[in-house]
């Protein structure tokens, strides 16, 4: 039977091994670390189970729903989904409500976000081409500053004007003002396949292991090893022998220092591109590892507090979006899953913190960082000092790739080089430095695996889920020479003339510009009138006399200052979607004229070279 080698047991790597298996193949997984799941894994402490972030499974991919209940259907649990953000001191529910929102924010801050996203939709920043033009541009300039900005740089320790535009456009895609305000106010029904898997992005209910996804992975690598597919735990790889395009094998150290080689004759790696690289004998040229070296990783802290309460808030996980407070996540692992915690009397909460392994906090003993995540969770309001009764501590390197404005050309440059190993395929998250969801990262590695029996999938166009693809007009990365990166889509194709056009001529959302003028008129509406009656001067009625010809039923009162809000904003509605209507009438006929230009432009081009 044919032999592979995988490198790394986390979600990908051991996809690919399993989808092996059902070709025909044999494999060898090797692991670093002395538990599998990567990311993925399911950590326990005392009894008390916590994942290093919180998993929930759902995919639009029917493949991955598949694999998922053939390991595990008989543990998953449905479990309902609530999240919400704190900012200013308050909890906002995520995705948005609309009383909710209005009752945080106040009707001032409604209309200057409203009024800002206006000004962005209609003067958009250009070149796109980092994080905060592209929020901005979406959502206003405002809204990014309360919802994006502190929570994004938590994650990512850098400005968002240093993050690539690429980030945003592939974990954010769909989501609109026009989707949000929608959501807000009729709300948004989560979608399930024929076998009633859940398939929706901002969906109420997720798929769940009871004993959290770590069971998922310890299961997939019981199943190998019972078919001869030996996961050898504690073995880092860290020289790669390759001669004339082609893998031989690969040398390892273990945990007691002894040294081992493996060969095969194809081989998969999850393992992070810069360790990758540096790990190839002989070594690349200069420019691929000095590319390497440029692609960056964040590091991820949690800290784990078991607290003598039965329920402490009714949230999956909320966003800390309070510049005062270190952490940005916490997760309430028992509303995962009521086993995740042995005593149904306590409950267990993971504060995750995002930094670089060279920052002080990540070499605080763990008592100094229990009693930070405890401080601050007091802070928060969420618990009393005294109901902690104990903790522990997980660190985990290189959990996110970083998104700076190199890793574009640093990635392509290295995956130019990767792409003359004939068999050797890099899967996953830090195998394609993409922050990948584990649906992706599992799917980079089932093409994979099939590449080896002979198909010829792609596996770097593996980014984002169907329902996430946006109109293409952030900058992507590819292999492919002869076209300028800025133009090229996930999968490393040139865009069509079409796709170009649409790209440069995107439409105004008019229902959200209609909600936004509407927003900012009647907010003003209201205002002025609210203002001239608290005077109650003599020149009140001349003031107000003229709103009264256009307001039916408008007097100066306050049953007449809310009587002509509601009617200005819908007057602002009408006036903001019939505008964006007009204007996206006038951009599509000059869309059509410069399409018709270029259509004939090419075709006596053609002609002439007959």
């Amino acid at each position: 039977m044919s032999q592979a080698l995988v490198i790394g047991a986390g979600p990908a790597g051991l996809t690919g091994a399993y989808e092996l298996r059902k070709l025909g193949w044999n494999s060898t997984i090797l692991e670093a670390d002395d538990q599998v799941g990567g990311i993925s894994r399911t950590v326990e402490y005392r009894g008390y189970r916590f994942d290093i972030g919180g998993h929930r499974f759902f995919s639009k991919v029917p493949l991955i729903n598949e694999l998922w209940h053939e390991m595990l259907d008989e543990d998953f649990l449905l479990r309902p989904r609530m999240s919400r953000i704190f900012y200013d001191g308050k909890f906002f529910d995520y995705p948005l409500k609309a009383v909710n929102a209005l009752a945080g924010l106040g009707m001032v801050e409604a209309g200057i976000i409203g009024a800002s996203y206006a000004r962005a939709r209609l003067f958009p920043q250009r070149p796109e081409d980092n994080f905060e033009q592209w929020v901005t541009n979406r959502f206003g300039r405002r809204l990014y500053e309360i919802f994006f900005k502190t929570y994004t740089e938590k994650v990512w320790g850098i400005p968002c004007r240093e993050i690539s535009a690429d980030w945003a456009a592939q974990r954010i895609k769909n989501l609109s003002l026009t989707e949000a305000l929608r959501n807000a106010l009729v709300g948004k029904a989560g979608g399930k396949d024929k076998d009633g898997h859940i398939i929706t992005t901002l969906i109420d209910e997720f798929q769940y292991p009871r004993l959290g996804p770590g069971m998922m992975w310890e299961k997939c690598e019981a199943i190998l090893n019972e078919s001869g597919n030996p996961t050898q735990r504690g073995i880092l790889v860290d020289k790669i022998h390759h001669r004339a395009g082609r893998v031989e094998s690969v040398s390892a150290r273990t945990t007691n220092g002894e040294r081992a080689e493996f060969g095969a004759e194809q081989f998969i790696s999850s393992m992070p591109l810069r360790e990758l690289i540096h790990a190839l004998d002989p070594l690349p040229p200069e420019d691929v590892v000095r590319a390497a070296d440029g692609l960056t990783y964040r590091d991820f802290l949690t800290v784990v507090l078991i607290v003598n309460r039965e329920d402490i808030f009714p949230d999956n996980w909320i966003y800390i979006h309070s510049s005062d407070i270190l952490m940005g996540r916490i997760q309430n692992y028992k509303n995962w899953s009521p086993h995740m915690v042995p005593d149904a009397s306590r409950s267990s909460l993971g504060l995750e913190y995002f930094l670089w392994d060279s920052d002080d906090l990540w070499t605080w003993p763990d008592e100094k960082l229990i009693e930070l995540g405890r401080d601050e969770c007091v802070k928060l309001g969420l618990i009393e000092p005294h109901e902690v009764e104990d903790g522990t501590v997980v660190r985990m390197r290189k959990a996110y790739p970083v998104y700076d404005q190199t890793y574009p050309g640093n990635l392509a440059t290295v995956r130019q080089y990767l792409d003359t190993l004939e068999n050797f395929q890099t899967v996953g998250r830090n195998g394609q430095h993409r922050y990948n969801n584990q649906d992706h990262s599992m799917l980079t590695a089932v093409y994979a695996a099939r590449n080896i029996v002979g198909d010829a999938h792609d596996v770097w166009a593996v980014n984002v889920d169907e329902a996430y693809h946006e109109e293409g007009e952030a900058s992507s990365v590819s292999g492919d020479r002869g076209v300028p990166q800025a133009v090229m889509d996930a999968s490393g194709r040139a865009p069509t003339l079409d796709e170009m056009i649409a790209a440069a001529f995107a439409p105004l959302d008019k229902t959200a510009l209609g909600a936004a003028v509407a927003i900012v008129m009647g907010l003003g509406m209201f205002v002025a009138s609210a203002v001239l009656l608290v005077r109650d001067g003599d020149m009140v009625g001349p003031h107000l006399s003229l709103p009264g010809h256009y307001f039916l039923g408008y007097d100066v009162t306050w049953r007449g200052a809310i009587l002509g809000t509601v009617e200005a904003a819908i007057g602002g509605f009408f006036v903001g979607f019939l505008g964006a209507t007009m204007r996206n009438l006038l951009i599509d006929g000059y869309a059509y004229y410069v399409r018709r230009s270029a259509v004939t432009k090419r075709t006596r081009q053609i002609l002439d070279e007959v």
